[in-house]
């Protein structure tokens, strides 16, 4: 009876319980960039795209889903790709306690688990309490993206990023017609484009202190 091995994909992807408190992102990467958060990264397409299309940057992906974090990564490791990393694990670990303060200079949150029942959605991971996590790992004057294809995601979200005086609305990114099957920014926002649903897109930034 033969067992499955599972491919060492080092650096590239690394569960939460591995990492030390307070990770200091320079010993990390090895360089001085600056880095960005994707919460709930599933696949990883954003990771795999942006760290390509902006190599002055790093950027970290995290996933609850070990299976679709290490889909991410893989594609990360055959390219050797020096800026991008999959975390596997829950976010608000990473954010509470993993992250330091005022480390990260952007935060994105594309279609996270609507979960749909009413009696559910507790379990929603964009709420106030997420957002003053967002905060405490923010850089000075850093960004917030979320995006969505759910209405009524999208309306308690902005609302919430709209009242709150820490942070000021800027102009999100407009759909972009893209080009091939990659073009997109998430894979989930190309099942959902492809079905004709709209997308809800949000960008807020951080106010100077």
């Amino acid at each position: 009876m033969s067992s499955t091995i599972i491919p060492d994909l080092s650096p590239h992807f690394v569960p939460l319980n591995e990492l030390p408190e307070q990770l200091d992102w320079r010993e990390y990467f090895g360089n001085d960039q600056s880095v960005e958060l994707d919460v709930g990264c599933g696949r990883g397409l954003f990771v795999f795209r942006a760290s390509e299309e902006h190599p002055e940057r790093n950027y970290v992906g995290i996933e609850l889903d070990f299976k679709k974090a290490r889909r991410g990564a893989l594609r990360l490791n055959k390219q050797d790709r020096p800026n991008g990393r999959i975390w596997g694990g829950d976010a608000n670990l990473a954010l509470d306690k993993i992250i330091r303060p005022h480390s990260v200079a952007a935060v994105h949150v594309y279609f996270p688990d609507p979960w749909w029942k009413k009696k559910h959605r507790r379990r929603r991971i964009f709420t106030d309490e997420f957002i003053n996590r967002a905060v405490r790992i923010l850089e000075h004057e850093g960004y917030l993206h979320f995006w969505t294809d759910v209405e009524d995601y999208w309306e308690v979200a902005a609302s919430l990023m709209n009242h709150d005086s820490r942070f000021v609305p800027r102009e999100a990114p407009e759909e972009q017609q893209p080009e091939h099957d990659m073009d997109y920014q998430t894979s989930f926002e190309r099942k959902k484009r492809k079905i004709g649903s709209t997308i809800y897109r949000g960008l807020w930034q951080l106010k100077p202190v």
